[in-house]
C-alpha cells in the first residue's frame, strides 16, 4: 500500500539503521558516493510522496440535500405532494411530531426535514442507495444510518396510527339507505394485495406467487375513514390469503365481538368476516352496462357487498399509487422491503389524518 510504503520510509528507525551500517568507512568516501546513497535513501520517500493521488470530494453539488429540500418546501405548492408524497404543511407537522417524541433528532449536518426528506424520496421513487447518495450529497454511511432511523421512527408510530378509531357504525353506513341497516356492525373490509419483491435466486421458492412473479402477500384492513387499521406484511407470495388472515388473528388482529369486516370469497364466511354468497354475481361489472338488475335476495346482497366493498377499495388504489414503489420490484434487503409496505400505511394514515381533519 502507497501509505505504508511511506510510513515506512520516512520510520527515523529505518534512516538510522541504515546510516549507523556504514559508519566505520564513513570518512573514506568521495563526495559523489555520498551523494549517491543520500539519494538512494531519500529518492523512494519522494517518490512515494509526489505519487500519492490528492483526495477529491465525491459529493461536490451546490445543491445539497438540506438545499434541496428546502426549495421543495418553498416552491410551487404541487412540487412537494408530487416528490415527497405529502403538502408541505403535513411535511412539517410531521416533522414536529418526530421531534417532539424524540423519534428522530437533528444530527450533525442533517436535519429532520432532511432525514424524513431522503426517506419520502426512496418511497416515492424507488430509490436505491447510490441515488440517494448522489442526490443528497452524504456518504454511503449517513444515508444508511438515516434511511434506518427513519424505518424505526415509522415502526414506532405504527403501534399509534395503525389501529382501530371507534367501532360504533361509520356514517357510510347509517346515512346510506343501501347500506342501512344491513351492514350495521361493518367495521370495513379486508384487502389483499402482493407486493412485488427483489430476492435472491436460492430463497426465491416460497415467494413465488400463483402467476409465477415473486411477491409477499400483504393483508390491509381499512375503515369507512380509509384509514388502514392492521397491515400483516412479509408473507412469502406462495401463502394463501386465508392462511395470511389466520396468522394475523395469532400476531394481534382483533375483531370486537358482534362487529364483522368484509371480504370477497376467497374467504371464509366466519361471525368475523362477512363474505359474498358463492356461485352468485359479485362484481359491480356484472350489473354494470350489459348486465341486469339483481333478480333476487343473495344478487341483490353482493350488489350492496360489493359497492360497499369497493369503497375500500378504491382507498388502496391511492395508497398504491401514491407509493408506487409498493408496484415494482424493490432492490433492498427482504427485511426493508416488508418495513416499506408498513411505513407506507404510517404515511397513508398521516395523510388522511391531515385530510378529515381539514375537512
Amino acid at each position: 500500500q502507497p501509505a505504508a510504503e511511506y510510513s515506512l520510509a520516512t520510520s527515523p528507525s529505518c534512516l538510522i539503521m541504515d546510516t549507523s551500517n556504514h559508519a566505520d568507512g564513513y570518512e573514506s568516501r568521495t563526495d559523489s558516493e555520498e551523494e549517491e546513497e543520500i539519494m538512494f535513501l531519500v529518492f523512494p520517500t519522494l517518490y512515494c510522496i509526489s505519487s500519492r493521488r490528492e483526495k477529491i470530494p465525491y459529493n461536490t453539488s451546490i445543491l445539497t440535500g438540506a438545499k434541496y429540500i428546502r426549495e421543495i418546501l418553498d416552491g410551487h405548492p404541487q412540487r412537494c405532494p408530487d416528490i415527497l408524497r405529502m403538502e408541505s404543511h403535513i411535511f412539517q407537522a410531521l416533522c414536529d411530531h418526530l421531534r417532539s417524541k424524540n423519534l428522530l433528532r437533528n444530527s450533525r449536518g442533517v436535519s429532520v426535514g432532511e432525514q424524513l426528506g431522503m426517506f419520502m424520496y426512496m418511497l416515492s421513487r424507488n430509490a436505491s442507495y447510490g441515488t440517494l447518495i448522489d442526490r443528497f450529497q452524504h456518504s454511503p454511511e449517513i444515508v444508511h444510518r438515516h434511511i434506518n432511523g427513519c424505518f424505526n421512527a415509522m415502526i414506532s408510530l405504527a403501534f399509534d396510527l395503525i389501529k382501530h378509531s371507534s367501532s360504533d357504525t361509520h356514517c357510510k353506513i347509517s346515512t346510506h339507505p343501501q347500506f342501512w341497516p344491513f351492514f350495521e356492525n361493518c367495521l370495513g373490509a379486508i384487502y389483499g394485495t402482493h407486493v412485488p419483491m427483489t430476492i435472491a435466486s436460492s430463497e426465491a421458492a416460497p415467494y413465488r406467487n400463483r402467476k409465477g412473479t415473486l411477491s409477499q402477500n400483504l393483508m390491509v384492513a381499512c375503515d369507512f375513514d380509509l384509514k388502514v387499521v392492521y397491515v400483516s406484511a412479509g408473507w412469502e407470495g406462495s401463502a394463501s390469503d386465508a392462511g395470511v388472515l389466520k396468522s394475523s388473528f395469532q400476531s394481534g388482529f382483533h375483531v370486537p365481538t358482534g362487529k364483522y369486516y368484509l371480504v370477497d370469497g376467497g374467504y371464509a364466511n366466519t361471525p368475523q368476516f362477512l363474505a359474498p354468497y358463492h356461485g352468485v354475481r359479485y362484481h359491480l361489472q356484472d350489473f354494470g352496462r350489459g348486465g341486469s338488475r339483481p333478480k333476487n335476495a343473495k344478487e341483490l346482497f353482493n350488489l350492496r357487498h360489493a359497492r360497499l366493498r369497493n369503497h375500500i377499495e378504491r382507498a388502496i388504489g391511492v395508497w398504491e399509487m401514491r407509493f408506487p414503489i409498493l408496484k415494482v420490484g424493490m432492490h433492498y434487503p427482504i427485511d426493508t422491503q416488508v418495513k416499506i409496505a408498513v411505513a407506507a400505511a404510517v404515511f397513508h394514515n398521516i395523510i388522511r389524518g391531515e385530510v378529515m381533519k381539514n375537512g
